[in-house]
């Protein structure tokens, strides 16, 4: 008795003080985006100097240009900074508590209890009935007690497991789904990657455009001069001099455009200048690729569809939860404690059985439950079946798009070769002035297309196999 004060004492300080600090305590400080932005080593300096703390994430400059990052080193950059990976993490992680909440009604509920009140009630006796007269109130009176309350839930018609079953399927679910993440963003980085590249070969061609164009207008002007060619000649090799400058601009934006895009991808700021290794990589045809196995493999190994199928799980779990609603629940409860009017309670207070509830009628909702979890089973097994569809869509298309251009890429090397060629005899022809200056302009414009049409082609097929790839699930294979 005397520990079951103490323990009442001991918890209305408690309270008390609670209470006191829930009233008192200061609001949360509002979020602000400045808090979550990531800073280069360019900033940090300035970020220092101005009192804002130093964060986790500035990232060193310095370090990221001390090598130049293969393709392989910035996936695996970009699945260790890439904020949505994170956000993904934490989807599981909080999936996993949901699990761990699933599991809490298979054990028993403890509480200790305390309270006070004071009450006065009319007893309806009757009249005479222990001396009572007429006064039929019972107090005002004081009413102590404590004590410590366990209940245990014994059968509750397969609720229990079936909300562990679909937690554990919303796991799975939330797994999958990050390794879809995680995917994506590796699919993004080996886009901006052989974007970054193809851009910097075609800063190299257009400056070699450039180079081309402004010999020709040295030629255009000697022979002008020697009065061989009109003006106009040496007018229209200016203009192509021009062009070609401009060219070289355009080029120098697309570099900066394409180094931002991966740098986001990487979850990097996008100022950050960092240099790739560009791996010496073989074109391997096409034809080669199984595409029936292609399809397959996509259908057994994208995260996608592992996720949907989870999904059906969780709806097959619901309908389990929807109809246990019409079964009993058989609880166990037992307390033990003392209650008395006094201070300090004496009198024991003690209980124990068992209860049993059966619902009977609540305005057809268990039924509309019930109804409501298949359908969206149905949902989910139609919407598996739609999916599975675009996935080998997403296959087919990639192995399209693939072979286009390993073909292009194979007839843009023999439209350069031609072009140069025709480039030399042209120029020859106009050196020996059997060729005009604008056949010799032409040839250089076609030459300048054929070599902008090879780069593309070129990495646009390395573009086309990373889709090729993860439209089968196989893009991380290699990552690590």
């Amino acid at each position: 008795m005397i520990i079951i004060s103490r323990l009442f004492w001991a918890i209305i300080p408690l309270l008390a003080v609670t209470a006191t600090g829930c009233v008192m305590i200061d609001p949360p400080r509002a979020a602000r985006i400045e808090d979550y932005m990531v800073h280069s080593s360019l900033e940090k300096e300035d970020k220092v100097a101005s009192g804002v703390p130093a964060q986790a994430d500035l990232i060193d400059e310095t370090m990221m240009n001390e090598r130049p990052l293969t393709l392989a080193t910035c996936v695996r950059i970009a699945l260790d900074k890439n904020p949505a990976r994170r956000a993904a993490q934490e989807g599981v992680a909080a999936a996993r508590e949901s699990v761990g909440m699933a599991k809490a009604p298979y054990y028993p509920k403890v509480g200790l209890d305390a309270a006070y009140r004071r009450w006065e009630t009319h007893a309806f006796l009757p009249e005479g009935l222990s001396g009572m007269g007429k006064s039929y109130v019972i107090g005002p009176t004081d009413d102590w007690s404590s004590g410590l309350s366990a209940s245990y839930l014994l059968f509750d018609s397969g609720r229990r497991a079936a909300q562990l079953r679909a937690a554990l399927s919303s796991q799975g679910l939330a797994e999958e789904e990050e390794v879809s993440i995680r995917q994506d963003i590796a699919m993004a980085v080996h886009q901006a990657f052989y974007s970054l590249i193809s851009t910097t070969e075609a800063q190299v061609v257009a400056g070699q455009n450039r180079t081309r164009a402004e010999d020709h207008l040295r030629l255009t002007k000697e022979r002008w001069e020697a009065g061989a060619v009109p003006k106009a000649d040496v007018i229209r090799a200016q203009v192509e001099v021009a062009d070609a400058k401009l060219q070289l601009v355009r080029s120098d934006s697309a570099i900066s455009l394409a180094r931002g895009s991966l740098n986001t991808a990487m979850g990097l700021p996008v100022e950050i200048k960092v240099a790739l290794d560009v791996e010496n990589k073989k074109m391997d045809s096409p034809d080669k690729i199984d595409v029936t196995g292609a399809l397959n493999q996509a259908v057994e190994r994208r995260p996608e569809l592992k996720a949907a199928l989870h999904r059906i799980e969780a709806s097959c779990n619901s309908i389990n939860v929807a109809k246990s609603a019409f079964g009993p629940t058989i609880t166990a409860n037992a307390g033990y404690g003392y209650r008395d009017s006094e201070f300090l309670p004496e009198d024991k207070d003690w209980s124990a059985g068992v209860g049993i509830a059966l619902p009977l009628f609540e305005g057809f909702k268990r039924s509309h439950d019930v109804s409501r979890a298949k359908h969206e089973l149905a949902k989910a097994e139609a919407e598996i079946r739609h999916l599975v569809l675009k996935v080998r869509e997403e296959v087919w298309i990639a192995q399209t798009k693939l072979k286009e251009a390993h073909e292009a890429t194979q007839a843009s090397e023999a439209v350069v070769r031609d072009a140069r060629e025709s480039m030399r005899m042209t120029r020859e022809r106009y050196e020996a002035g059997a060729a005009t200056a604008t056949d010799l302009l032409d040839a250089q414009t076609t030459l300048a297309r054929a070599e902008y049409v090879l780069v593309e082609a070129r990495w646009s097929y390395f573009s086309a196999r990373a889709a090729l790839d993860r439209a089968m699930g196989t893009i991380l294979d290699n990552a690590n």
